[in-house]
């Protein structure tokens, strides 16, 4: 059961940061930034908060250091947003599963290239 809360509170919070960011937070350093995921302890007292960022190395940077100088005016805003009786200290991290994905992708079209003229040429050789 108490997992079951985790996940619950760390989608809560994940909806209420991502309005956060849309609305609240004013920061020029944080652009095009997309909240993919809250990992909560058991506990409730710590939420991992994923991101990823459109742009390249120098805005996912800029972005994890205005998040990061952020914490603690997102953390008042959720303590004000959230019935909790400890707002959770956030630690922000950078999503690589949609870099690793993107590879995986390219990774599998290679493949397909690679198996498509293997075919042309059995059937040259024919």
């Amino acid at each position: 059961m108490s997992s079951q809360r985790s996940h619950r509170v760390g989608e809560q919070i994940q909806k209420e940061i991502s309005a956060l960011l849309v609305k609240g937070l004013k920061d020029p350093r944080i652009g095009f930034v997309t909240i993919t995921g809250v990992e909560m302890t058991p506990d409730l007292h710590l939420a991992r908060v994923f991101f990823s960022v459109m742009g390249d190395e120098k805005a996912q940077q800029e972005t994890e250091e205005g998040l990061k100088s952020s914490v603690s005016f997102i953390r008042r805003e959720l303590g004000k947003r959230l019935r909790m009786r400890y707002t959770p200290d956030l630690i922000f991290s950078y999503d690589h599963s949609l870099e690793y994905g993107n590879r995986i992708d390219t990774l599998l079209e290679e493949i397909q290239e690679t198996g498509k003229r293997d075919d042309r040429t059995d059937t040259d050789e024919d």
